[in-house]
């Protein structure tokens, strides 16, 4: 198996302010995305920004986002309905509507930070039939133990076909501490066909991205995730950030998946429709 690199060049938090090369239109994560399919990067995770970089779930955005990105592009889309702590859950999960290749689908409601991130049993239920009917994959964000049983619960229930795909998210607050002890833990408790990769947030991301990856794990690389290539040093853009996870593939003598490679392991399912 090769390892599937996901490139996260946005996330619903950081402004230009953090980091002066994050990007928030659609031009510019279209740019940094189509610099990161060069690096080795195969899925492109997006959140959307509205004309005034705040958290938005607006469809024309995200239409006008993934065309630009197809058109410089064939990278695999990879929507967010997380998009941002103050955007109503009924309308994030309408982006599934533009079928993408994948979506995220959290499955629990939770502190984040100093916020709430509202993820409603019954919503969570109504938008996992909806990514089956429309062949969405779902990428499951489990940001604590209990995340993962409800995954499971869902997968039992029918609204969740295997193979299951997991982000390991450590180190929000409110969620798991970014450990090795607490990632190797959940690890140890994926179904053993699952698809999985680490997503640590700040200053722990590169040491459990490496963990994340001598585990046999795939791994997600971006300015959602840190702002800094190393302490002090600003990450200017996505791409240093996707080299940087692919040199570490490659020191641990693991090859990168390419676009086939990464439908084929991650059991994408065919789509009908415009957007493909």
């Amino acid at each position: 198996m090769s390892v599937i690199i996901t490139v996260a060049p946005t996330g619903p938090i950081a402004t230009k302010q953090d980091n002066a090369w994050l990007p928030t239109q659609p031009d510019e994560i279209a740019d940094q995305v189509a610099e990161a399919y060069a690096a080795g990067a195969t899925v492109a995770h997006l959140h959307l920004r509205d004309r005034n970089d705040q958290p938005t779930a607006d469809l024309s955005i995200a239409t006008r986002t993934v065309e630009l990105i197809r058109d410089r592009c064939p990278i695999l889309v990879q929507l967010s309905t997380g998009v941002g702590l103050s955007v109503p859950f009924e309308e994030r999960e309408q982006l599934v509507e533009l079928r993408p290749e994948m979506a995220t689908l959290n499955p629990c409601s939770m502190s984040f930070g100093e916020g709430e991130f509202l993820n409603p049993p019954a919503g969570v239920r109504r938008l996992a039939a909806r990514m089956q009917e429309l062949g969405v994959k779902p990428e499951l964000e489990i940001y604590d133990t209990g995340h993962l049983d409800a995954c499971l619960r869902l997968r039992d229930e029918g609204l969740l076909a295997e193979p299951l795909q997991f982000s390991i998210v450590l180190g929000v607050r409110g969620g798991m501490a970014a450990t090795a002890e607490n990632l190797m833990m959940m690890v140890r408790r994926l179904p053993e066909d699952a698809a999985w990769q680490v997503i640590a947030i700040g200053r722990a991301n590169l040491e459990l991205t490496a963990i994340g990856l001598a585990l046999g794990g795939n791994c997600r690389a971006g300015l959602e995730d840190t702002l800094y290539l190393r302490k002090g040093e600003p990450a200017q853009g996505s791409t240093p950030l996707v080299t940087r996870a692919a040199d570490m593939a490659r020191a641990l003598d693991l090859t990168i998946a390419d676009v086939d490679s990464t439908r084929r392991q991650l059991q994408l399912p065919q789509q009908e429709g415009p957007s493909r």
